[in-house]
């Protein structure tokens, strides 16, 4: 590990030169290029440099307790020893935590969609405090949320809702979201006060750029209708809906938010791009990981993942067996100890495996 640290350090300090270079400042497209290598590559090295800074201390430590010295003064060598040890153990997990291969996606904004499952108009009142949910964890992270497409309930919520959350580092927190999500409470439809079980499922999807993923638009088919559901003045009225097809893959997506059909057709496209991209990532990460299953990974829709119970308050994620009773909350966007431990857990078995 020391000698890759060491050719890391190396390469840092080369493309500390570059990035500063003022004629690969005028390449604004390599110099982005060179500022997210050196970016990736910062935090390894700060923590190399302190791991070296407190193995250096453990040997003048060492060659101290080699002199004479007073009981006082041996004590106090003695008890640097002892911290710079525990300094250089705690470094060593940091440093091989960042070592981990990263997701490219992770740094990604994401497009959401929670469609309503079992349980009707029950099911989309859920979807619709999901997404509550999510837009106040957005809130809470200083990000941007962004409704592409609606389709609302006679009873409130969505029988299905697509979104964009614009944050840095999106995707690397809420890739873990993506399934089934299950409520267990009283419906305000229910006279007699049974609990009834709903779902609701969820996808998360990296927005995808066009350099990403290839698309010939000749196997695109896209047509325009008239806007349907709660809309003001001219929604409802002119055909700015967009439905988009893409003919090889089966895949249609639907756009009616914005009152301009140019503006749909951009959003129905950048959620074709994700979804084609989602597809081919699905397939790449089957063929390498064919004979393992992660306990913690980045969601298949048909995964039961979550149930929120409100007779009882509590939140289970059955994926890590993590309770937490306080229902209203996390409802309320405080999801962070949730996807710390999603994050710790899926770190540990990628730790694991790389032990193996």
């Amino acid at each position: 590990m020391i000698d890759r640290l060491a050719e890391i350090e190396r390469k840092y300090e080369e493309l500390t030169d570059k990035v500063n270079d003022p004629d690969i400042i005028a390449d604004q497209s390599q110099w982005r290029k060179l500022m997210k290598e050196y970016s990736d590559m910062m935090p390894i090295v700060e923590k190399y440099r302190e791991y070296k800074k407190a193995a250096q201390s453990i040997e003048e430590s060492l060659e101290l307790l080699n002199e004479k010295l007073d009981d006082d003064m041996r004590e106090l060598v003695k008890e640097e020893l002892r911290e710079s040890k525990e300094k250089v153990e705690v470094l060593k997990k940091e440093i091989t935590l960042l070592l981990l291969p990263k997701d490219p996606n992770d740094e990604k904004n994401v497009i959401m969609e929670i469609r309503g499952g079992a349980g009707g108009d029950e099911a989309a009142l859920f979807a619709g405090d999901l997404f509550r949910m999510y837009c106040r964890y957005a809130e809470r992270r200083k990000w941007k949320t962004e409704i592409m497409n609606a389709n609302e309930s006679d009873l409130g919520g969505f029988k299905e809702i697509s979104f964009m959350i614009h944050g840095n580092g999106a995707y690397s927190r809420l890739k873990y979201e993506s399934g089934v999500h299950r409520v267990q409470r009283i419906p305000s439809t229910e006279s007699g006060g049974r609990i009834h079980t709903s779902t609701v499922t969820v996808a998360v999807l990296p927005e995808a750029e066009e350099v990403d993923v290839n698309i010939n638009m000749n196997d695109v088919r896209i047509d325009v209708f008239r806007s349907s559901g709660n809309g003001g003045q001219c929604v409802n009225t002119t055909d700015s809906a967009v439905r988009v097809t893409h003919i090889p893959t089966g895949i249609v997506v639907s756009c009616q938010n914005e009152k301009s059909q140019i503006k749909n057709k951009a959003q129905a496209l950048k959620v074709l791009y994700a979804r084609l991209y989602e597809m081919e990532q699905a397939k790449h990460d089957a063929e390498i990981s064919a004979d393992r299953k992660s306990q913690v990974g980045t969601g298949d829709r048909s995964e039961r993942i979550r149930t929120y119970n409100f007779p009882q308050g509590r939140v289970t994620d059955h994926r890590i067996g993590l309770t937490l009773h306080r229902l209203d909350s996390i409802l309320d966007g405080d999801l962070e100890e949730i996807m710390d431990a999603l994050i710790t857990t899926d770190q540990a078995a990628k730790l694991q495996e790389g032990t193996a």
